[in-house]
């Protein structure tokens, strides 16, 4: 651990322990001693482009008309009390139909050159996304250890599919982050302060991110640790988040994270030993305002990652039955900015008996996993994206929406408005979505 990293995590060790005690914090108002529930997805898109605008030709994605029908994910979490201070919780997802893959690494005598092997073991993919025991101490101080959601970016803090409009996750965080983005470690967290002044906070320390798993079209993203039983603690990760809530009905939140040295994270622990430490800098600031009438939401994120021609160099030679990608410079920086607004027609319309409550809505999001490169490096422009979609949401019960959308990607642009370079890509999209708890004891 590096001394700005010791100063950062003294910081929020110390910021938390000053403010008053007061009871535990228990959450007894939700449930009494174990609860069941999760969440779920369905949608079917309907395109007008090919599946891959970078291998499609110099216009980009080819105009091939195509429909796709999946099942997102599938989410089945729950919590149990042991007493009003323990509290073990968990998610499991199931993710779209395919097949699980197992790599392992072979160590063995005659194995010097560390081969991947490939291991077909299941039908369907299943993640264990949440794991962890919580101690509430304080409502200002408390420690959960475990397998944590990583409160980087708007997307990855709130990801079920009543917080966000349109039948996808926001495209932007999902290309250059892990989503939902979960590591194991220990966490710090509670709320501070009252009415306006009001603030809650998380502090984490995590597995770190495997620079053998950044590339050029997902940055960071494939970096994620957890193709093998275990994942490398040797340099770990460190993440802050604070939220303020002292006006009802906003939130104003930012997150760090900084990964010092990552390269020690690898699958071959000396891969990147002949060059200098990478490190790895994300942030990101973020608000959403509810009343009756609206609901919006603003979301900015950028990061950086150092040494990423000596990274490539080092990707270029791995194995190619590795799971990672060994083609193109991975960028420096990678940005993702949004902005989503709905209005609620049944509050517009409150006089009318029984309307249905509707929110049209319109989200702009631009992204580039190649926003800037190290050098000399060329960056590919069809990494830049600028999507707008507008639809609605229908919900129907307060825990089930309908929702449909139309979406339209400019590609090789950063202008708010107008056309790409390429081809550009529309699709009209439905799905039906689903979140609360099923059982409660």
């Amino acid at each position: 651990m590096n001394q700005t990293s010791k100063y950062v995590l003294a910081l929020a060790l110390v910021s938390a322990c000053v403010f008053s005690r007061a009871s535990a914090q228990d959450s007894s108002e939700s449930f009494e001693k174990f609860r069941l529930g999760g969440y779920g997805e369905m949608t079917a898109n309907f395109k007008d482009y090919g599946l891959n605008r970078f291998y499609g030709g110099l216009e980009g994605s080819p105009k091939q008309n195509h429909n796709t029908i999946s099942i997102p994910r599938f989410i089945l979490a729950g919590d149990y009390k042991f007493n009003s201070r323990w509290q073990l919780g968990f998610e499991v997802e199931f993710e779209s139909g395919g097949t699980g893959v197992a790599y392992e690494l072979e160590t063995g005598q005659g194995s010097e050159n560390l081969e991947y092997e490939t291991e077909f073991e299941k039908g369907g993919e299943v993640a264990l996304e949440q794991f962890h025991i919580t101690r509430f101490i304080l409502p200002e101080l408390n420690v959960r250890a475990g397998h944590l959601i990583v409160p980087v970016g708007l997307t990855n803090t709130h990801h079920e599919p009543i917080n966000f409009f349109g039948t996808s996750r926001p495209e932007g965080e999902t290309t250059i982050l892990p989503c939902t983005w979960h590591e194991t470690g220990l966490e710090l967290f509670g709320k501070i302060g009252s009415g306006y002044t009001s603030f809650d906070y998380q502090a984490q320390v995590v597995a770190g991110l495997n620079p053998n798993g950044f590339n050029i079209y997902n940055w960071l993203k494939g970096g994620k640790q957890g193709l093998f039983e275990d994942d490398n603690f040797t340099r770990p990760a460190y993440v802050a988040r604070v939220n303020y809530t002292g006006v009802k009905g906003l939130r104003v939140g930012g997150s760090i994270y900084y990964n010092h040295d990552a390269g020690k994270n690898a699958d071959r622990l000396t891969s990147y030993d002949a060059y200098d430490p990478i490190d790895i800098l994300i942030w990101n600031l973020d608000a959403q305002y509810v009343n009756r009438y609206v609901t919006a939401r603003l979301n900015y994120l950028r990061g950086n990652v150092t040494e990423t021609t000596n990274i490539q160099a080092v990707n270029r030679i791995y194995s190619n039955k590795s799971p990672y990608s060994r083609k193109g410079a991975i960028a420096q920086q990678a940005v993702t900015y949004s902005a989503e607004v709905g209005v609620n027609l049944k509050s517009v319309f409150s006089r009318v008996n029984d309307f249905p409550v509707v929110y049209p809505f319109v989200h702009y999001n631009y992204y580039n996993p190649q926003e800037k490169g190290e050098g000399l490096a060329v960056m590919d422009d069809r990494c830049q994206v600028s999507m707008w979609t507008i639809g609605a949401n229908w919900k129907p019960l307060p825990n089930l929406v309908v929702k449909a959308n139309y979406m339209t990607r400019q590609i090789g642009t950063n202008k708010v408005f107008g056309s790409g370079k390429y081809n550009s890509e529309n699709e009209f999209a439905v799905g039906v979505a689903y979140v609360g708890w099923f059982f409660k004891k």
